[in-house]
């Protein structure tokens, strides 16, 4: 699967949309005039959002032939954006992973929106419907469907999540002085949305805690056995 934003071509003949109906993909909302902003670059005339389980599309409405659509599987943030100082319109503000490391770099470019549009340098998308009210509605089926893609873990990095170096904080305190697992700092961000999972994080971090117990207890049982020849 290729990362990041793609152009959208999967239409019938009919220009309706063709989605992945045999591995589960489902519409899920469709919002009618919405202004989209792809990074840098100027503001597009409404469209049609598509919002399914897989991923989001936009149609333009006035070019047939014109749409974009991401996975939420690339999309690693989205929030909702009512702030003037960070644009001018309240909009519904997403992140886009495109597999390149240099994905700061690639989107600071001052030139971006005189130059032909290369989506694999896009990692900023805005979508502005018509009416602001419906920005909570869209924001609420973002994070549903967000949550039906998970990020992958990949094998090695879930193997390694397993252990835990000797000097980590919290493990030379006693056990009731373990800090409280804030699972924000896991599945939320300041500005909206990010996608995670906390209870991995969590329940290493009680295994743990068990696992120190029980050597303790065994600690114990032998001191008081050699104690007791």
């Amino acid at each position: 699967m290729v990362a990041g934003l793609r152009f959208f071509t999967e239409r019938s003949d009919a220009g309706e949309l063709v989605l992945d109906g045999d591995n589960g993909e489902e519409l899920m909302h469709v919002q009618p005039s919405v202004a989209i902003v792809l990074g840098n670059r100027p503001l597009d005339s409404p469209g049609t959002l598509y919002i399914s389980t897989k991923q989001v599309i936009w149609v333009s409405g006035t070019e047939r032939t014109k749409g974009y659509a991401v996975d939420f599987l690339s999309v690693s943030r989205h929030a909702i954006s009512r702030d003037p100082d960070a644009y001018s319109s309240p909009c519904i503000y997403t992140q886009i992973n495109t597999g390149d490391e240099d994905d700061d770099e690639s989107e600071s470019s001052d030139s971006e929106s005189n130059e032909a549009l290369d989506l694999s340098k896009i990692t900023e998308m805005r979508l502005m419907p018509s009416d602001p009210n419906q920005l909570d509605a869209l924001f609420e089926v973002f994070s549903e469907c967000a949550e039906l893609n998970p990020e992958p873990v990949e094998e090695d990095e879930q193997e390694h999540n397993w252990f835990f170096s000797a000097d980590q904080p919290g493990l030379e305190m006693g056990l009731d002085e373990v800090p409280e697992w804030d699972s924000s700092q896991a599945s939320a961000s300041t500005i909206g949305h990010l996608n995670g999972n906390s209870d991995l994080a969590r329940n290493v971090l009680e295994l743990q805690i068990n696992d120190q117990r029980f050597e303790d207890a065994e600690e114990m049982e032998s001191n008081n056995s050699n104690g007791g020849h």
